[in-house]
Formats: structure tokens, sequence, C-alpha cells
């Protein structure tokens, strides 16, 4: 299914029974969620971050914009961010599911129309959507800002694209847009100093700043156009400001792309033209949500900085992020709450969210599931945790003294980043080995009183079954990359953690082997022969490879142990 996300911003900060009265419009709606309401009393203004299909967002946009304009009154509006509506902006995203920017600009003109129409309401398309380029950006089609809009409108050429150019002296405009992901970030400075921030927005900000003479003049170029620096940030977006709640200022940044300009080297960067001017960087926050790899590679550059691999568990990386950025500084930050992949999909379920102890009794009770091959994903994924923790080893032992050898660092750290994706990938079979056992029995029950309901139930047990030989195949294919795994492990590895690496092994193989089991036994109700004989010739491939390559491991583990296998 696609996914997109829409993320309204209205102005309204201060209020929380009006926001809890938008909220509520905007998430009754099946199909979408809102997942998070960050609002802002300084700015007076709400981010609201709604995700779903594409019709369901649409419809929940629609309805959040609604309900603002009957509570939200732009003529009293006061706040510090910039703003020409009610509601302000309605930016739609693609999140996932095959959601593409041409599905958003399809969204944008579909809701923006509807606004124009049932709300009376003046629409600017921007970013992806924008039908002129000189609308593309959000801070053109915004300037003068809600004060501006009488004049604005007044100009033929910021007639609005749809809705009559006529100013609505309670709503204000609204710009509909489609655009990528952008992630909002604050950082914090120990001043309260709005002018000394902004004078860092200027330099990071690709815009940059206007360019003077040593007179302190603007330059123009021979056109008569003003020149401009650009700043040191490409996709950056920056302003300061001072937001009384937290007593400082504050360098407030949009990444409009993150691939290009991640958090963290925004966040150094500010920390260098910080100290320039004799400032300090009191700590950071997410505005909104934010894409789990922009977590990841911050907590990959600062453990990259600190000597450390990065070859751990995804909940490290993003507890080093955390602390590096100082997302806990300014307020608290949630990763369940704010990192998007989380909200959508929780990580800790079923099994996987049982102790040691809860997942052997529930293993031990008569009930079929789970059996077998969630113990062969489980112990698989036991063997990837301990080829990671060989390399983790290996990584911090090399460098852990000025002048010693660093040959092994870069293999080491490629070894535990696969060790540890290995190890997701399996965890998660656990889960969905039992899963699909309950899929085959759920289809076996499917009714079968006509010929239509026998046809269904047979399409469905042979889907289901299908699932139930696919999984333990996918454990059998990752068991034998687990091995081969062990075996580079055990060449490179610290000669002390030399049976760990024998263990990861002999965990693969034993993962490989229970999995093939559990293809073996549910190959025979499948109907088709050539699919059959396929995945048997994958299931057998496997084999061989997680066989040859744990027997290479004992060998490279017994010759560095000098005693001879029992």
């Amino acid at each position: 299914m696609k996914i997109v996300e829409c993320v309204p911003n209205v102005s309204e900060g201060r209020d929380r029974s009006v926001l809890d009265r938008i909220a509520e419009a905007a998430g009754g709606v099946d199909g979408a969620e809102l997942l998070d309401v960050d609002p802002g009393a300084a700015t007076n203004r709400t981010v609201f971050t709604i995700v779903g299909s594409p019709d369901a967002v649409a419809e929940a946009a629609f309805r959040l914009a609604e309900t603002s304009l009957r509570l939200i009154d732009m003529r009293g509006h006061q706040g510090s961010h910039a703003r020409m509506g009610a509601v302000d902006v309605v930016p739609f995203v693609p999140v996932g599911g095959g959601a593409t920017m041409e599905d958003c600009i399809s969204l944008a003109e579909r809701v923006g129309r509807r606004l124009s129409e049932e709300l009376d309401l003046p629409v600017y398309l921007y970013e992806h959507a924008a039908r002129r380029p000189d609308r593309r950006s959000l801070a053109d089609v915004r300037k003068g800002e809600y004060e501006a809009l009488p004049d604005k409108l007044s100009d033929p050429h910021w007639a609005p694209d749809f809705g009559e150019a006529r100013f609505n002296a309670r709503a204000g405009a609204t710009a509909v847009g489609a655009r990528p992901f952008l992630v909002a970030y604050n950082v914090c400075l120990n001043t309260s100093d709005k002018r000394l921030a902004h004078e860092i927005a200027l330099d990071i900000r690709e815009q940059g700043r206007l360019a003077r003479g040593r007179d302190g003049k603007i330059l123009h170029d021979s056109d008569g156009n003003k020149k401009r620096r650009p700043g040191r940030h490409e996709a950056v977006r920056a302003v300061g400001w001072y937001i009384p709640e937290f007593g400082r200022a504050q360098v407030s940044i949009n990444l409009t792309d993150f691939n290009v300009t991640p958090p963290h080297v925004v966040f150094e960067t500010i920390r260098d033209e910080a100290r320039r001017r004799g400032l300090r960087v009191t700590g950071s926050e997410i505005v909104g949500l934010v894409p789990l790899e922009a977590i990841l590679q911050a907590g990959r550059f600062y453990l990259e900085q600190q000597g450390l691999s990065s070859g751990i568990p995804e909940p490290d990386i993003v507890s080093a992020a955390r602390a590096s950025l100082g997302l806990d500084d300014v307020k608290p930050f949630d990763p369940e709450r704010t990192i998007i992949e989380y909200r959508l999909a929780p990580r800790a379920q079923d099994l996987r969210g049982l102790s040691l102890v809860e997942f052997s009794d529930e293993l031990s009770r008569s009930s079929p599931a789970p059996g077998g091959g969630s113990v062969a994903a489980l112990v698989g994924s036991l063997g990837a945790a301990l080829a990671s923790m060989v390399c983790g080893l290996t990584y911090r032992g090399a460098g852990s003294k000025p002048g010693t050898d660093r040959s092994k660092d870069a293999e080491t750290e490629t070894l535990g980043n696969r060790a540890q994706q290995l190890k997701d990938l399996l965890l998660r079979a656990v889960d969905e080995d039992t899963a699909a056992f309950d899929g085959i029995r759920a289809a076996r029950r499917l009714p079968r009183k006509t010929d239509d309901q026998m046809a269904a139930r047979e399409r469905a047990i042979q889907d289901a079954v299908e699932r139930a030989i696919i999984v333990p195949l996918t454990v059998v294919e990752a068991a034998a990359a687990l091995a081969e795994l062990a075996r580079d492990v055990a060449a490179v590895g610290l000669e002390a953690a030399a049976s760990d690496a024998g263990v990861a092994a002999w965990c693969a193989r034993t993962a490989a082997e229970g999995a093939a089991l559990n293809v073996r036994i549910n190959l025979p109700e499948l109907t088709d022969p050539a699919a059959r004989r396929s995945l048997l010739e994958r299931m057998n491939a496997g084999l061989v490879t997680a066989r040859a390559a744990a027997d290479a491991t004992m060998s490279t583990v017994d010759a560095t142990l000098e005693a001879p296998s029992a």
C-alpha cells in the first residue's frame, strides 16, 4: 500500500483546547493516523503529522483545515514563525509503499482545489506542486506574510492558484505543496540574543546572506541584482529566533534533503560558528518526526569520532546520536514517538518482546507454535550477535592505544555491520515463522460449502504454505551468509575471541539445518512441482554453503586454539 505523509502547520500553538479539537478532526479518518502534534508557544504554531493511504490522508488534511479555519482568527495572531494563514502550509510527502512525488503533486492539487471551493480560501501551490518557477520556494510564496496579503492579492502576478484573489482577513491564505521529507531541526545556544543566532543561520543556510562591500553597502551585479554570499550547506534553510519557554536563542533549521545535509553535519557547523562568536551549543531538538536513517547517520558519525565501531545494535546507534546531538537537553526525546519508522511499525512485538524465561516457557507448552522454525531463527540471531561482538572487540582492541595497528578496523567495521543486519533479519523471522504457521491453520478453517468457497480455500492454503516455506528458506540463506561471515571473523578477529567465532559458526549451521527441516516438512503440500523444485534447490544450496563455511571456520578456530576438537 502506498503511504504518504501530510504535515499541516496551523497558526495556533498556545490554546490546547483548540489544538485538541483540530487533532480530533484530523484523527477521525480510517486509513490515516495522526502520529504527532507538536505545538510551540513562542512560534504560536503547531505542526501536525498525518500518515496513511493517499486518499485517507487527503481527507484528514481537509478536515484538519476545515476545523482550523473555524477556530483560528488571524486578525490577532502573533508569533515568531513566518506565517500567512490560519492553515499556513499543507505539504504532502511520499513515505513508502511505492508512493511517488507525482502522487503527492496530485494530492496537493486535489486538496488545494477543495480548500478554495468549499472553504473560500486563497491557495498557492509550492515546491514540486508549483505551477510556476517563482512559486516553488515557500519563502517566496509567503514573503511579506499575513500582513502583506491585501496588497499581494490585488497584484495579478500573485493571483492564487485556486480560489479568488480576495483577502480573507480571518483565514489568510494557505500554501499546499508536495516535497521530499523535511527534517525540522532546532539548535539551542547559550544566549538570549536572537541577533547572534540569526548571524549563524545566515552563514549556514544555502541562501546565505547579502554580499556587502567594505562600506557596509549591499553589492549589485552588472544587471543591478543584489549579490549574495552563499552559505556553507546546501538543502538548508535557517533563521535565528528567541524562545522564551527555553530562555535561549535557537538556530531554527529546515533540512530539505537530509541526505544532502544531515542533522549532525549542520549541528557540527553551528558548533564551529558558535565557538567563533564566543558561544556554545546547549542542545538540539527534532520538531515533528525524523527518518531513522538521519538518526543512524548521526550515531555512526559520532561513534567513528570516538574510535568505536558502528557494528552494534540499532538502539545503541540511536542512543549515541541522542547523546551527541543533545536531543534530551531541550525537551525529552522519545525515539518511539519521533522516529517515523518506529511509529509506523513498532519494533518489539509477539515473541521478540518476551524475556528469555517467557520465551522458553511459551515454547515448552503443548501448542504447536512457536516451534522449531522460530528456534532455528533465534539460534541464528544469537550467532550473528556473537559475530558482531567479536568484531567490536577486535575494532576496539586494535584502536585502544595510540600508535597501535588499526589495519583491521575497516574490515571488522564492515563485518560487524553485516552481522547486525543478519541478526535483525533472523530476529524478525522468529515471529514470522510462527505467523506463517498460524496462516496455514487459518486458511484450513475457511468455509468449503460451495465450489467457490472450496476454490478460495485451496488458494488461501497454497499461499499460506508457500509463505511457511519462504520464511524458513530465508533463514537457511541468512544462516549460510552468517556462516561465511563467521569464517571471515575467525580469520581477522582477536585470538582471545576465537571460541566466540566458533560458536557463531555452529549457531549458523544449526540455524540452517533446523530451518531446512521446516522447509522440507511443508514442501509436499505445495502443489506446483516447478515451485517445489526451485525452492528445494535454493535450500540445498544454502545448506552446502552453511556446512562448508562452518567447517572452514572451525579449521581456523582449532588452529588458533592449538587443540584438537573433541
